[in-house]
């Protein structure tokens, strides 16, 4: 249940502020450059478990993708389902996700592209890839559509960050000002962004933060661990 704020120019270039969800038992590792063989150049937050990323990012090419989770009607064995965290780096590398050879055998997700020419989502729900330009402006995403108003967090803050982090606001501290606001909620609020997801029936919590610039002069990232899973920094 990750959350990503995103906000796109008038020229492509993008800013976006995403929040990874997941078990806090299920190790993983901060930005580095863990794939040296497969891919040189990319640095991401990587699982260890499959081996694969989160969000990742090829500064020499400028391109970032993260992936959030979705439902999905799926009908495949686990034992036959693939991890999600390859499509990741695939798409990085060049290769977004596609079913042109076959149905994908992933469980559901939301993956977000970002060149410096744009955005855009590819969401799959086990039956279908559905492709979402992301116009420019201020948008959110999380377990289901882009700008979804069913999403609580989503209805709650989109219209405060488009209201205060959009256009010509202070890059990142704006955006950092209103997420720690977002955190006042009670983590296990629906409403809330940085999330403790375990009252729902799953065991994930807010782990850590993505700050990213994509433009044509090249990709800024940076990342911070949260100091406890599901709590804001103070």
């Amino acid at each position: 249940m990750c959350t990503v704020v995103i906000e796109v120019g008038a020229g492509g270039s993008s800013r976006l502020l995403a929040v990874r969800d997941e078990d806090p038992m299920r190790e993983w590792d901060a930005l580095g450059p863990w794939w040296p063989e497969q891919h040189p150049r990319v640095i991401g937050i990587r699982d260890r478990r499959a081996g694969g990323a989160w969000l990742a990012a090829d500064p020499e090419t400028r391109r970032l993708a993260v992936l959030l989770n979705r439902a999905d009607v799926l009908g495949l064995p686990e034992d036959q389902v693939l991890s999600r965290g390859g499509i990741v780096l695939e798409s990085v590398a060049g290769r977004s996700p596609s079913t042109a050879d076959g149905a994908l055998r992933t469980h559901g997700f939301n993956l977000l592209e970002v060149t410096p020419t744009g955005a855009r989502v590819l969401s799959w729900d086990g039956s279908t890839l559905r492709e979402t330009a992301v116009p420019p402006g201020v948008h959110m995403i999380a377990h289901d559509d882009l700008d979804d108003p069913d999403t609580a967090r989503i209805a709650r803050w989109l219209p405060a960050f488009r209201e205060r982090v959009g256009g010509d606001a202070p890059w990142p501290g704006a955006w950092l000002d209103l997420l720690a606001e977002t955190a006042e909620l009670d983590p296990a609020d629906d409403r809330a962004i940085i999330r403790d997801n375990r009252p729902h029936g799953y065991p994930t919590q807010s782990l850590l933060f993505c700050l990213a610039d994509v433009s044509s002069d090249g990709i800024e990232i940076r990342d911070e661990t949260l100091p406890r899973p599901g709590h804001w920094l103070s």
